[in-house]
Order: C-alpha cells, then sequence, then structure tokens
C-alpha cells in the first residue's frame, strides 16, 4: 500500500462520511507534512497493512481534511495527532500528487498537498490516532537524506529521497511541483 497514503493520512478512514474531505473529481482531499529538523532530518511515520504488518511502508505524517477546515488546519492537526509536534510554521506547498492504493479492505484514491514545516523539537509523540491508525502505525523516526537514498524500505513518495535532496539543495520550489501519479 502506499505508504504515507493510506495510514499515513491519518485521517478518519473511520466514520468519514460520504464526499467528506473529497474535491470535485471524488479523490480525497489529503494534506501532508514535510517536517525537517534543524538538521534536515525529516521525519517519517512507519505503518502497515492492519492484518499484515509485513506488508509496512514509510510516510509523511498528514491525512484528510474533514468538515469545512482548510488543507493548511488538516496539515497541522494530523501532525498534531500523529506526532504531539504542535510548535511549527508550515510553510510553503511543495509538491502535490495524485495516488491510489489498497488499504484496510478498501481502495484510496487521493489528492496529496505536502507542505513544508521546521522544528526545533524532535520528540515525538501520537496524541490521537484512530482506531485504524492504532492497528496500523507503529513509530517514528528522523531520516536523513542519505539514509533514505540508502533505504531498502518501501517510501511514499517513492521518489522522497530525490526530493529532499532537491529540497535542501535549492530551497522550496517557486510553486508546487506536481508529482507523478502513484497507483499501487
Amino acid at each position: 500500500m502506499p505508504a504515507e497514503t493510506a495510514h499515513a493520512t491519518g485521517d478518519s478512514y473511520e466514520g468519514q462520511s460520504q464526499g467528506q474531505g473529497q474535491s470535485e473529481g471524488g479523490l480525497r482531499r489529503v494534506a501532508r507534512v514535510v517536517l525537517l529538523d534543524p538538521r534536515g532530518r525529516i521525519l517519517l511515520l512507519h505503518g502497515h497493512e492492519p492484518d499484515d504488518p509485513a506488508d509496512d511502508w514509510w510516510f509523511t505524517p498528514g491525512g484528510g481534511v474533514e468538515g469545512d477546515e482548510t488543507r493548511e488546519q488538516a496539515a497541522l492537526r494530523e501532525l498534531a495527532e500523529e506526532t504531539g509536534i504542535t510548535e511549527v510554521e508550515l510553510g510553503p506547498v511543495l509538491w502535490r500528487r495524485t495516488c491510489s492504493f489498497p488499504f484496510a479492505g478498501r481502495r484510496w484514491d487521493q489528492d496529496e498537498w505536502y507542505y513544508l514545516a521546521r522544528t526545533t523539537r524532535t520528540a515525538t509523540g501520537a496524541t490521537a490516532l484512530t482506531e485504524l491508525e492504532r492497528r496500523s502505525v507503529t513509530g517514528a523516526r528522523w531520516w536523513t537524506c542519505p539514509e533514505l537514498a540508502r533505504a531498502h524500505e518501501t517510501v511514499y513518495p517513492t521518489r522522497l529521497a530525490e526530493l529532499l535532496r532537491t529540497l535542501l539543495d535549492e530551497g522550496p520550489p517557486a510553486g508546487p511541483v506536481t508529482l507523478d501519479t502513484e497507483i499501487v
């Protein structure tokens, strides 16, 4: 399953009303956070298929837009719920991606926006995971760019090491970069 996409979206999978958080095209609207520490490391969450811990991946914090909240509000809410980190200033949208993947017995079709944020706090602790997230998210880890480039684990988006290297070397893009659609 597309890592950050399924669980990683940390939003309410369960109890989400029909159409809530969906864009006009029927895609679930998702906000993700590319959270960097002072050393340029990125925070990723580790998740797996609820009934198969061997089917695992790493993904950025984030999740679905709820009710009438903005994507920015969703990004900050999800970051707080999944990591306990609240003292961040949300930066620009770095990347946009459409993805589709199976997770927890259904297919998820998402329109994801990735926001830049920085923090000096590196201690994490989930504060408000849903029941499904408690069954499918197993932790968090700070990754350096070289560690990501050498990783044998599945990471979403799949080009994250390359995208992070460009971000660290060149800074944020002038406008959001549209990533290739990922279908798992």
